[in-house]
């Protein structure tokens, strides 16, 4: 029984270390303004998108995402206007959040003596990295600063895709692009501009809290996609439905256009409510084309009566 109450009390001490280390609001905070979400959930309390889920996130359209949310009144997840080091990979995965304002003496002693007594270490651009797991996104508000805004160089950025395998999404810049590009082939970053400065006047304020980049509202265990357009930000409640509908308008665009190539039926046809002839040959189709997924009649008629596109 002793031994039983000392593991218990281990237990509960590596839970209030891990929370105390994770975020700067609480447990239950966290939960409360993610309350939509009734899924798995990180031992913090941030929403826990499934690995299935990302995957199949990889292969949406932003801008089908992006209309199936702003149909639903989500019309503040978007925002544009970003450098990249590669055009052409994406930065998809779970948003871990960070808030940085610009820093005054006070402030930054109390923020910092705190972090290091819960166990960080180092400057605090460095601290969210610590609690970054597979599928995770460092995403970072810093007010858009430039020069001495550069959250990391080829260090983080190894420390950040060792831990995550994905990129990053900062409204500040991001210093030493040649040697990211050297020494952490494929990390992607979503930055405002690139500067050769050190991150200098700036601290850590929220961590795991709502967050601003741009014009888009993220919060902790959104689903984030991106392409060269910019970044999207899924509430974690809404991902598969937006994921089930955006798979849906991929197939249903690229079904319209063969049939509309070899003639089958007219663009007016097409963009109407479809008809139950349409429907069973969309399922044809779907059934001669096997990669493009599959559907029933059932599920083809329920996301038709939900048409908001």
């Amino acid at each position: 029984m002793k031994r039983l109450s000392l593991l218990l009390f281990i237990g509960l001490l590596a839970g209030l270390s891990y929370h105390a280390k994770a975020q700067f609001i609480t447990k239950e905070e966290l939960i409360f303004l993610t309350s939509e979400w009734k899924g798995e959930r990180f031992p913090d309390g941030r929403p826990k998108v499934s690995d299935e889920l990302i995957e199949r996130a990889k292969k949406i359209g932003l801008d089908e995402a992006w209309q199936v949310l702003n149909n639903r009144g989500y019309t503040q997840q978007f925002d544009g206007n970003f450098k990249m080091i590669y055009d052409d990979v994406p930065v998809i995965g779970r948003v871990v959040t960070a808030t940085f304002l610009p820093s005054r003496p006070d402030l930054e002693k109390n923020i910092k003596e705190r972090g290091w007594g819960n166990g960080y270490m180092g400057n605090t651009n460095s601290w969210p990295i610590q609690v970054l797991e597979k599928g995770d996104v460092y995403v970072a508000s810093t007010f858009g600063k430039i020069e001495a805004g550069t959250m990391i160089g080829d260090m983080l950025a190894t420390s950040i895709f060792s831990k995550t395998g994905a990129g990053v999404i900062f409204d500040a810049s991001v210093r030493d692009v040649r040697g990211i590009m050297k020494f952490v082939p494929g990390f992607n970053v979503y930055a405002r501009d690139f500067h050769p400065s050190f991150l200098k006047d700036v601290v850590l304020t929220g961590f795991n809290t709502p967050t601003r980049i741009g014009n888009a509202i993220a919060m902790p265990g959104d689903l984030v996609i991106s392409d060269r357009s910019g970044v999207l930000f899924i509430p974690a409640h809404m991902v598969q439905q937006v994921i089930e509908v955006a798979e849906f308008l991929d197939r249903r665009d690229t079904y319209s256009r063969y049939v509309l190539r070899i003639g089958r039926y007219q663009s007016g046809q097409i963009d109407a409510e479809w008809t139950s002839e349409i429907k069973e040959d969309f399922l044809s189709w779907l059934r001669e084309n096997p990669e493009m997924g599959s559907m029933t009649r059932a599920e083809l008629d329920k996301i038709m009566e939900e048409r908001t596109w």
